[in-house]
């Protein structure tokens, strides 16, 4: 399937969406629930399918020998799943289009529940009903027949794609609410392609507020590209905590399509620790929940994960009885994240996630924490992302990188700066994204400043063999590919001329803890803006140019101002006419 062609399927199934606003009795923010979940049957079906003939010559051979095993068995072994008959898609479909259609689906979702040991409790089997209301009883059947569309040849591997294309969706109709379960997917695998997370052995990532699993996916799916070792890919297994039922369906559902192992928990992760998280994990990813203040002191005081870099405090105030009676909280929760995933990691673990800008340069009790973590070298990279990038934050946030191997390197006392605000493509007017190319020239900035210059030439090739395809077409199609390529070794070669890192004014720096400017100087801040610096564009102009230049403007100014009196005092008469007609 070409990129062309997924995009159509995409914006087609997509269309089912639409088909609930008008008739569904939900709630807006509960579209993707439905929707989710069909798309879920229809990726059993066809999954189940692809390996029918298989499963099935397998049960035939082993019939009626010492050998012998169930389909069901034999279908987990080969696909990892087993879809009972009442759970076809196809008897869905072909059901009358009527009310009993949400019992079908309900009694479908229950069977798969019951016959595969990672699902019970995962699908959204309850919210069917209310996709048959009395006045439009076949609004279910319109939504089953666009997923029935889905090519039964399609790679297993679209429908992940699929699946994250509607969370990314969801999110942005649902604004602010969509943002607390999902973020943007070139958000996510720029922070992959900065970590690079590696398969050898048995690795493991925690993600201790995974909202749909996006982090998990885009860490596997860099593994898979990147690594030939099947089997050491197989062993990648992800830990997720999640607070929010509903949501720990979505990521659940994410995960299974998406063929990534993984355990994700229902629990606070401020309260609860279920994955035993201090010192055990190669990799940390995740964006949590903002400036939480409600968190209670004496929950967390005691807990690794929190009190190994100090944990915030509010300044001692003297109270009266009735207000010393409250229990303390946590005046921030930003930096009980910071720490959490500090903490989490191994030796020689990597952790990326995203923080409020604020977290960046704030004081009193965190800046001590952030000085102790700055001082023992762990922080290796700080990104500031541009404004809009998310459904629930306008600001601009803030990427953390933390690797404990950097450590006992000579770039201990040194962290790499990025301010990215002016990378990034327009969606429309309220989002933002990465492309592609985008990620890949963000990304080797950290490849060249790890000595990387080899990783450097081969995307400089890669754009060049990507103009040397571009289609020969007879409009200017083919053009403007070769434009879009050539820009991109423009960006890197005019910022990196001899191939190796090197400070690039407005751009990326490295800091070092000591010396003038240094990040003691800046009092250990960590907002990008103080060290890289701002480029000022040069205009052209000798200095009476510039001056006959304001003069003219201002001029032109004064005539507008002019302007602007007279058609007040016209609107004001205009105005006077009117009340004294009336």
């Amino acid at each position: 399937m070409t990129d062309k062609e997924l995009k159509k399927l995409k914006d087609d199934l997509w269309h089912s969406a639409d088909m609930l606003r008008s008739g569904a009795h939900l709630a807006a923010n509960k579209y993707g629930q439905p929707i989710l979940g069909l798309i879920f049957l229809r990726y059993a079906d066809i999954l189940y399918k692809q390996h029918k003939a298989k499963i099935e010559a397998e049960y035939n051979k082993r019939k009626g020998t010492r050998m012998e095993k169930s389909i069901r068995e034999i279908s987990i072994e080969a696909c990892g799943f087993y879809l009972p008959p009442e759970a076809s898609f196809d008897a869905i479909n072909d059901a009358p289009d009527d009310a009993n259609k949400a019992t079908l689906v309900k009694k479908a979702m229950q069977a798969i529940e019951d016959n595969n040991d990672k699902m019970p409790g995962v699908l959204p089997k309850e919210v069917y009903g209310q996709l048959v209301p009395e006045e439009e009883p076949e609004l279910l059947s319109k939504i089953v027949r666009v997923f029935k569309d889905i090519p039964e040849n399609i790679s297993i591997d679209i429908f992940g794609e699929i699946y994250e294309f509607f969370l990314g969706k969801f999110a942005m109709a649902e604004g602010q609410d969509g943002g607390m379960f999902y973020t943007p997917a070139s958000v996510v695998r720029y922070m992959v392609e900065v970590l690079q997370p590696t398969s050898g052995g048995d690795k493991k990532i925690l993600d201790p507020a995974c909202g749909s699993g996006g982090m998990f996916v885009q860490a596997a799916r860099f593994m898979h590209r990147h690594n030939t070792n099947a089997t050491d890919t197989l062993k990648f297994r992800c830990y997720g905590v999640e607070k929010e039922p509903d949501t720990v369906k979505l990521a659940k559902m994410n995960l299974l399509l998406n063929n990534v192992r993984g355990d994700i928990i229902e629990a606070n992760s401020f309260y609860s620790d279920p994955h035993d998280a201090v010192g055990n994990f190669d990799y940390v990813m995740a964006n949590p929940p903002f400036n939480v203040d409600e968190v209670v002191y004496d929950k967390v005081k005691d807990d690794a994960r929190f009190n190994t870099y100090g944990i915030p405090r509010n300044k001692t105030k003297a109270t009266g009885k009735k207000e010393s009676d409250k229990k303390e909280t946590v005046p921030n929760a930003n930096y009980l994240w910071i720490s959490y995933f500090a903490s989490s990691l191994n030796e020689s673990g990597k952790a990326a996630l995203v923080m409020a800008n604020s977290a960046s340069d704030a004081g009193k009790s965190e800046y001590e924490i952030r000085k102790k973590m700055i001082e023992e070298g762990i922080i290796s990279q700080m990104v500031t992302l541009p404004s809009n990038m998310f459904a629930s934050v306008t600001l601009p946030a803030t990427l953390w990188f933390f690797d404990k191997a950097k450590v006992h390197t000579k770039r201990k006392d040194e962290i790499l700066f990025i301010d990215a605000r002016n990378v990034f493509t327009q969606v429309d007017r309220a989002h933002r994204k990465f492309t592609e190319e985008q990620i890949k020239n963000l990304g080797i900035i950290t490849r060249l400043y790890e000595g990387d210059t080899q990783a450097y030439a081969e995307l400089i090739e890669e754009y060049r063999e990507a103009m040397a395809a571009a289609p020969v077409t007879s409009d200017d199609k083919e053009e403007k590919t070769k434009a879009y390529y050539q820009a991109q070794i423009d960006w890197l070669t005019e910022r990196f001329p001899d191939g190796v890192y090197c400070d690039v004014v407005g751009l990326c720096k490295v800091a070092k803890l000591a010396g003038e400017d240094g990040i003691i100087d800046q009092d250990y801040s960590l907002n990008a803006g103080r060290y890289v610096g701002v480029v000022i564009e040069d205009d052209g102009m000798t200095a009476e140019e510039f001056k006959a230049e304001m003069q003219a403007l201002n001029e032109e100014l004064q005539v507008l101002n002019e302007a602007s009196y007279k058609l007040q005092a016209t609107i004001t008469e205009n105005l006077n006419f009117l009340m004294e007609k009336n």
